[in-house]
């Protein structure tokens, strides 16, 4: 296991060669067999081939009681080989160690215990022996004992998602068996169950004939931990002859000497299932649901026992690992996580706007910078996009301390300052956006910052195709030119799922922002590369007619050359005879057409413009309002600069190319001669006809 976590098994240069192979590609199994060390490195490979892309590791740090844990699977397949009544010995020990030392330490007198991988078995099983219980038949008849008083289950609307919908699979009732019970709407927590609409819908429930079966509580609901009001929903139970099944996270300081009276009455209940694996760090070991039932033979009829010895080495890994921890490093772990979480509430305490700020930008930065506290996002029927910090759940795992606390504080004090300005700045850039005839107002919920915005080019006589094409084109430019500018705004392309194509979108706030001075840039920016295009295509027509025209012309030369000479100074050998006895006296005609000036001129506006806003924004920051601070801009909109420069620019320019002489050496001439280079033109009568095109 160290070997496999260090990655210390292969060399550099074996690192080369594999990179080199086909090794990670499946293949047929070899017909000679592979040794210990090979299929080991295969193993390694497959675990941190990717880790130099990755840049981090993805497995983390099991520590000794984690190999504990590991080493139980081994043990367990190797115990398996006994003779038969020794592995039952063996099994019926280490089964009952660990169901006792469960039920001390988590204050469950005369339960029993099923382990199980899928966290959501035990409840399965248990499901199954409380209607083994009440429909006494059910083992022979089967559904038929159902279809006539139908089994209702209850579960409260804080409960995982699907809980509900998975049992009705495995045992096979339809979805209208299972009753999702509101919370509180009017006293309470929002996240308890409503005691008083559960009673009524129980009555209601037995006066239509039907059997309440089943109640599954919360200790600790799965967004944000709350606990139900155990001890009346037991009473409810115990009313109406009810099952009282509870889970959630809190159940694990049940552990520890002081529990609040809340947690302390999920004793009482008639069973609870337990994930010690997360509370204390232990990779692979089962879940486990204690219960209390007087029968045996149901039991196993539910399948919560077995007759099978192997069934009951699940406990092993559980079994080692307990041992090594001991009861005193079990209550350290399950106490150090409600001293961080405790540890958390008190600095939050002192933080402004702390549940207005909290969302999904916020939770992927405080996990990206601060990995250690274990912080995720969770979505909240009546909060929203919330940011859970549950200690209990990830601490003995990642193995946060108090200082990655403190760190998780410091980012919350750095970034919910960020996160008030953006939010009261979006509907001042959604206001300022809606009022320009050049961008749309692009909304999406998931992006964190100010919002999206995407630039239309304001030419109507384009189709469909062309104008998407014109659209991409000019935002994809639009965003360069953004990113290029001295300003602390972050610009990107969007979310990675984002339905809208073609857009801005501009990050978080600060408080000196000046939203319209933004939204006057991108326009200004927007509207250079659209006419900067434009001047591109007329360049482009302007090529076109210009060879266009010059193939007329030298064809026309051509007819007038052959009318001229005749048709026997074109024949091979015959005209370079009759040239030298006639000479024909002809002028030369010719076209010259020049596509390096109108290029030169487009570069030398380009550079211009990028020369002057790079000039303009030299040693402040942009988008900052006037007064904000030292390096604060002036009234002065670096915006109007822009635009006034480009036109100024283009003018003189276009001024230049209609009045200065073009060079001779940068001229591509299209010449047809009308004598051939052998033909002799007496002295003085040589002219020139030059035609130039732009």
């Amino acid at each position: 296991m160290k070997i496999l976590e260090s990655g210390k098994l292969e060399s550099e240069q074996g690192k080369e060669r594999r990179k080199l192979s086909w090794k990670d590609i499946p293949g047929p199994l070899q017909g000679d067999g592979q040794d210990v060390v090979s299929i080991l490195q295969l193993v390694q490979n497959l675990m941190h081939g990717d880790d130099d892309q990755q840049g981090q590791r993805r497995m983390q740090y099991v520590g000794e009681q984690g190999h504990m844990a590991l080493l139980g699977h081994s043990l367990a397949a190797y115990i398996s080989v006994l003779e038969r009544e020794r592995l039952r010995k063996l099994t019926t020990r280490i089964l009952s160690d660990t169901t006792l030392w469960l039920c001390r330490l988590f204050r469950y007198e005369n339960g029993s215990a099923y382990y199980h991988e899928d966290d959501r078995e035990g409840l399965v099983k248990v499901c199954r022996l409380v209607i083994n219980t009440h429909y006494e038949d059910y083992a022979t008849e089967g559904f038929t004992m159902l279809s006539s008083k139908h089994p209702v289950i209850y579960q409260s609307a804080a409960c995982r998602p699907g809980l509900g919908q998975h049992l009705c699979s495995q045992l096979a009732l339809p979805l209208s068996c299972l009753c999702i019970v509101p919370c509180n709407t009017m006293f309470g927590s929002l996240h308890q169950m409503d005691v008083a609409l559960l009673d009524k819908l129980i009555r209601d429930d037995r006066e239509s004939g039907k059997v309440p079966l089943l109640l599954i509580a919360n200790a600790g609901t799965p967004g944000a931990g709350h606990t139900d009001k155990l001890s009346r929903l037991k009473e409810l139970c115990v009313q109406y002859n009810m099952w009282l099944h509870v889970e959630g996270v809190n159940l694990a300081t049940l552990a520890l000497g002081q529990v609040s009276s809340a947690v302390t009455a999920a004793t009482k209940c008639d069973s609870m299932t337990l994930t010690p694996g997360p509370w204390l760090g232990l990779p692979a070991v089962p879940a486990v649901t204690l219960y209390r039932h007087e029968d045996p033979a149901l039991s196993l009829a539910a399948g919560l026992t077995s007759s099978q010895p192997v069934e009951k080495l699940r406990a092993l890994p559980l079994w080692l690992s307990l041992q090594y921890l001991g009861h005193d490093g079990i209550l350290q772990r399950i106490k150090h996580a409600s001293q961080l979480s405790q540890q958390l509430l008190e600095h939050l305490k002192t933080l402004a706007s702390i549940k207005t700020s909290v969302g999904e930008l916020l939770g992927e930065q405080l996990a990206q910078q601060v990995p250690l506290s274990g912080v995720d996002v969770v979505e909240l029927e009546d909060e929203g996009t919330c940011v859970r910090f549950s200690p209990l759940m990830t601490a003995a795992a990642l193995g946060t301390q108090e200082n990655d606390v403190a760190a998780l504080v410091e980012k919350l004090g750095e970034m919910i300052p960020v996160l008030s300005c953006t939010l009261r700045y979006r509907q001042d850039f959604k206001d300022e956006v809606l009022q320009q005839a050049s961008l749309s107002y692009i909304e999406d919920l998931s992006w964190p910052g100010l919002g999206g915005v995407r630039y239309e080019p304001r030419a109507t006589d384009l189709d469909e195709d062309k104008r998407q094409h014109s659209v991409e084109k000019i935002n994809n430019d639009l965003l360069k030119k953004l990113m290029e500018l001295d300003t602390d705004l972050y610009f990107s392309g969007g979310p990675e799922f984002c339905e809208e194509k073609n857009c801005i979108f501009i990050g978080m706030a600060t408080e000196d922002l000046d939203v319209a001075e933004l939204v006057e840039t991108i326009v200004s920016i927007g509207r250079e590369i659209e006419e900067s295009g434009k001047l591109f295509e007329n360049m482009t027509e302007v090529v076109r007619r210009g060879i266009q025209e010059a193939e007329l012309q030298l064809q026309k030369a051509n007819e007038e050359k052959l009318m001229e000479e005749g048709v026997l100074r074109q024949i091979p050998l015959v005209g370079p005879v009759l040239n030298w006895f006639s000479p024909v006296q002809a002028s030369v005609k010719g076209r010259t057409f020049n596509l390096a000036e109108g290029i030169d001129v487009l570069k030398g506006i380009k550079c211009h413009k990028v020369a002057h806003s790079t000039t303009c924004c030299f040693g402040q920051k942009l988008f900052r309002r006037h007064g904000a601070g030292s390096d604060s801009v002036s009234d002065t909109s670096s915006v109007s600069q822009l635009e006034e420069s480009f036109r100024e620019t283009a003018h003189v320019q276009a001024n230049n190319v209609d009045e200065a002489e073009v060079p001779e050496e940068r001229h591509v001439h299209i010449v047809e001669e009308t004598a051939l280079s052998d033909q002799r033109v007496p002295e003085g009568q040589e002219t020139e006809s030059v035609d130039t095109l732009r």
